[in-house]
């Protein structure tokens, strides 16, 4: 069962880590001391809590899709020439960027401030952990 620092902690859940330590006090998270006796939380009660505290703005499409990333956001950023375009949303923590055509963008009405979802279906899906950690 991995451990994670309150600092580590803080920042995977955007919060504070005055806010972690709140929520080892009043119950929410366990708190335990690592090896050099700082505070810290444990990672799958960590994990719930990201889960259960995620709370992204409706999809105002409300489409039916089998694609289950999904991310509504703010259109922050449109680099666009006569063919293509590179659009940028800021959705909750994350930057997404698409690359699209230049019609697309003007068919979708997308310009800075618009709200709009950006939905990801791949096949192959990369994932890391730090150098030395999670191996077997």
């Amino acid at each position: 069962m991995p451990h994670i620092r309150v600092s580590e902690a803080a920042r995977f859940l955007g919060v504070s880590d005055d806010t972690i330590r709140r929520w080892t006090e009043n119950g929410s998270l366990t708190p335990y001391r690592d090896d050099a006796g700082r505070l810290a939380v444990d990672g799958l009660e960590l994990a719930r809590l990201a889960r259960g505290q995620a709370q992204l703005p409706d999809d105002p499409a409300k489409a039916g899709s089998s694609a289950r990333n999904r991310f509504v956001g703010l259109v922050t950023g449109i680099t666009a020439d006569t063919v293509m375009a590179q659009v940028e949303l800021q959705c909750g923590p994350f930057r997404v960027v698409s690359l699209m055509s230049s019609e697309a963008v003007r068919e979708l009405g997308l310009e800075l401030g618009s709200v709009a979802t950006a939905v990801v279906k791949a096949t192959t899906v990369i994932i890391e952990t730090p150098k030395g950690k999670g191996t077997i």
